[in-house]
């Protein structure tokens, strides 16, 4: 398969729902379940370090994982429409989206803030005076996806070489304007390229990885189907994520202390805004485990299809696990602190399960409407 940098897009159609893509987005669910059902129940501080590291630095593969998968997801449902008649509609579809997620992303934030917080500081994050935590994710991804259609017909016209310009020139804007104040409106800054004193996700600082996406996307359709195309792109997508992984401790040896940089990694440092030992770190483990799934296809999905499910609707399983974690074991228990650090790694793989049988029952429960 010969690529040239003035090629354009080339999508063929998916035979169905491509199991391996619904794999990977659940693995990066589960991890950030179980990064949630820690952080939410026992709090980071009182995170033993052998489950600081190497435990919870694993989980740092989700965020990256996540996003990347969206953009993938995005091409191999959308991009190849966006010059059919039937585009306008599923623009349309897209945009109702973004209002069912910013719907969840409201409800969730009450949920999230219910145990702690007044009335007038759930209010005043409710409208962007503040943000939460554990569902800003759910915001960035009601935002990312009223912009994402307008963007999509202009990436399926443009080649190669203007897409990866595109991806790098993005990178390099949101670092250049992650040094400005924004006139001291932080709100904006958080909402465009992550704040440091907020978790909420940067628009044009996780671009990239949309973008990044969209490209990967396109790959796994041009070698569906093709074992030897299959193997090329996993051994690829392996080794670019090796390397990265490599530079990151390439970094934290010439730092000198390597444990120092995972625990680093592990709390969150250089999440928001991206730094890049943190992305090194989380977008290299995105690229493995994205292999690994391409790797496995439907026999690793079916094995592993609690999993599965979970990937097959994300959104229904975000929701379940926050209102599990923070509707009732935090608020109605009042079980914060009350879990042992094992005990909170156990409640995270229940819910993986409870989310997958939730999905299938509301599914099967539908079915016979």
């Amino acid at each position: 398969m010969a690529i040239t940098w003035n090629e354009r897009p080339q999508l063929p159609k998916a035979d169905g729902r491509i199991a391996a893509i619904d794999l990977a987005r659940g693995i990066a669910i589960g991890l950030m379940i179980v990064s949630h059902s820690v952080s939410g129940l026992v709090g980071i501080r009182n995170v033993p370090e052998w489950g600081m590291v190497p435990i919870h630095l694993l989980t740092k593969f989700s965020s990256s994982l996540f996003i990347l998968v969206f953009g993938v997801a995005l091409a191999v449902a959308f991009l190849a429409h966006v010059q059919r008649d039937d585009w306008p509609r599923r623009r349309l579809k897209l945009w109702l989206r973004a209002l069912e997620v910013w719907f969840w992303y409201q409800a969730l934030l009450i949920v999230e803030m219910l145990p702690f917080n007044t009335p007038s500081e759930i209010a005043d994050t409710l409208f962007y005076g503040g943000f939460g935590i554990w569902v800003e994710i759910l915001g960035f991804y009601a935002i990312a996806l009223l912009w994402v259609p307008l963007i999509l017909p202009l990436w399926a016209r443009a080649p190669l070489w203007s897409r990866l310009a595109v991806i790098a020139l993005l990178t390099a804007l949101a670092a250049w304007l992650q040094g400005l104040s924004f006139g001291g409106n932080d709100t904006l800054k958080a909402l465009l390229v992550d704040h440091q004193d907020y978790y909420a996700w940067g628009q044009l600082s996780r671009a990239p990885l949309i973008l990044m996406g969209l490209l990967l996307g396109e790959a796994v359709l041009r070698c569906s189907g093709v074992p030897a195309l299959q193997k090329r792109l996993f051994l690829i997508l392996l080794g670019l994520g090796a390397l990265m992984i490599g530079g990151f401790y390439g970094l934290a040896l010439s730092g000198g202390d390597v444990h120092a940089a995972m625990l680093a990694v592990a709390n969150n440092e250089g999440k928001h805004p991206p730094g890049l030992a943190f992305m090194l770190f989380s977008l290299g483990g995105a690229l493995v485990l994205f292999a690994l799934a391409l790797a496995g296809g439907k026999q690793a999905a079916k094995a592993l299809m609690p999993i599965t499910l979970v990937g097959s609707d994300a959104l229904k399983a975000f929701i379940f696990h926050i209102v599990v974690i923070f509707l009732m074991l935090r608020f109605v228990w009042q079980g914060e602190g009350a879990y042992s650090y094992p005990e909170a790694l156990g409640v995270g793989g229940l819910l993986i399960v409870g989310a997958a049988a939730w999905i299938w029952l509301t599914r099967t429960m539908a079915a016979y409407r």
